[in-house]
């Protein structure tokens, strides 16, 4: 056994496939599983009866800010928010000051998550240069990066060019990266402000239209298969994207997607009042809009749910709906709103949610170490989660720097009571701990490479 402090016994817990176990957390892995187990004097003690015990969750869509706009978030701040969401891991998007399109300013963020410890934070590259779409970035040099960046996106932009996109699906493709989309064609979408149809016809407000997104994904799935390289479409949003997705997944297309809580919940008719806390790209949908991607996600076509979390501050949000930034929070909220919209709905299974916030996201990224969930000789990456509890969700609730979530006064189900990271505790009874002590944990499991779980730098990247 190593360190008393690095050992925890989880008593009770109900695991995703429904049985119940303890697990012994010794040094960063899960050591034991099984009921009645014992732990040695000074071993902290968790009575998980009643609690659901999921793998740590993983966010392949993320917006820490930092460096550059740290009056929204930073690393430290992102993470916590991950942590009381239930997340060990966050993919970094790229679309800071500077952008991530280096390998210097991507190990600066991977540097800076190290010394969060809060989560690992896997940083995404940009595909071109300052995210201008006009040539390539160091797709190369981030990808054999201490980083080992595999997941690369203009996020927040698209990549128009197709043959830009072409050429960035053949560079990956050698080191099996994935491109990541913003599937927004920009012409068809200039000033927009809202989803296309009638609503934004009578509210006066310019549309987004459905196609614009819909025809960017035909055109690239069509790319990859050309080139036989891996495409991620981020925060899918229409049903007509649904079904391009699904064709092309029937033809061995090498593509995967994402959907957001938020598109899985909320729909434009919240546009209404002009409430910016709605405001998002892309856009809230119609209802049945939402109903085509929670069906997607229930059967496989839509992979995984990524939060797209994107934390802005007070005055970016609390203006006249013109001016007003996209974005919203997710972190916090994503486990609770998954819940919400297919859990209750009877759609999935814990074990689904494992799969779609955990496993599948952690492969796409290609992350070592989640692929089999909670089990003997795996990272303690560990959530702990009441499934019975029914919250009002507030800002209270938010762990963040930022404030700008769509949930607030909406009940919501579930709440993350305990996060283990690596082995060791970031949240412990609901509430995140001190951003001092969770910091010498994480040097202290790095000093000791503890139990061989992935602490080094870039040493869980397959490929």
């Amino acid at each position: 056994m190593s360190r008393m402090t690095d050992v925890s016994l989880i008593e009770g817990a109900t695991l995703a496939d429904g049985s119940r176990s303890d697990i012994l957390i010794d040094g960063g892995v899960i050591r034991e599983l099984g009921s009645g187990l014992n732990a040695p004097a000074g071993a902290t003690r968790i009575d998980a009866n009643g609690l659901l015990a999921l793998p740590g969750l993983v966010d392949l869509h993320t917006h820490l800010r930092e460096p550059g706009y740290e009056q929204s978030e930073t690393v430290l701040t992102g993470t916590r928010a991950a942590a009381a969401g239930g997340f060990t891991t966050v993919f970094a998007m790229a679309n800071t000051s500077p952008v991530a399109d280096t390998a210097g300013v991507v190990e600066q963020e991977l540097s800076l998550g190290l010394d969060s410890g809060f989560a690992r934070v896997q940083p995404i590259g940009a595909v071109t240069v300052g995210l201008k779409g006009e040539r390539l970035a160091e797709l190369g040099a981030m990808a054999s990066s201490r980083a080992s960046v595999r997941v690369f996106s203009d996020d927040g932009f698209c990549v128009s060019d197709p043959l830009l996109m072409r050429r960035a699906l053949e560079y990956v493709k050698a080191f099996d990266g994935v491109i990541a989309q913003h599937a927004q064609e920009p012409r068809l979408t200039e000033g927009a402000q809202m989803n296309e149809g009638s609503l934004s016809g009578e509210l006066g407000l310019a549309g987004w239209p459905a196609v614009a997104e819909e025809s960017i994904i035909a055109r690239d799935v069509l790319l990859a298969e050309h080139v036989g390289s891996r495409l991620h479409v981020c925060h899918v949003s229409t049903a007509g994207s649904v079904d391009v997705i699904r064709w092309a997944k029937a033809r061995g297309i090498p593509v995967t997607a994402e959907v957001t809580p938020h598109h899985l919940l909320l729909t434009e008719d919240l546009v209404r009042d002009y409430d910016s806390r709605f405001k998002v790209n892309p856009p809230l949908r119609r209802r049945e809009d939402v109903e085509a991607l929670r069906h997607a996600l229930a059967d496989g076509t839509i992979d995984i749910v990524a939060t797209d979390h994107a934390p802005h501050p007070v005055e970016a949000k609390d203006c006249e709906w013109d001016a007003a930034a996209n974005g919203m929070v997710g972190l916090e909220s994503a486990l609770s709103v998954v819940h919400e919209a297919m859990i209750e709905t009877g759609l999935i299974g814990w074990a689904d949610v494992a799969r779609i916030l955990s496993q599948t996201p952690a492969h796409i990224g290609r992350i070592e170490g989640y692929e089999r969930g909670i089990a003997v000789g795996a990272p303690a990456n560990v959530v702990l989660y009441d499934t019975s509890a029914r919250r009002s969700f507030g800002t209270e609730d938010l762990a963040g720097k930022s404030s700008n979530t769509p949930y607030a006064g909406i009940e919501l189900p579930g709440r993350v009571l305990h996060t283990f990271h690596d082995g060791y505790a970031t949240v412990a009874d609901g509430h995140v701990l001190d951003s001092a002590v969770v910091a010498e944990k994480a040097r202290s499991f790095r000093a000791a490479g503890a139990g061989g779980a992935a602490a080094a730098a870039g040493g869980a990247v397959r490929g």
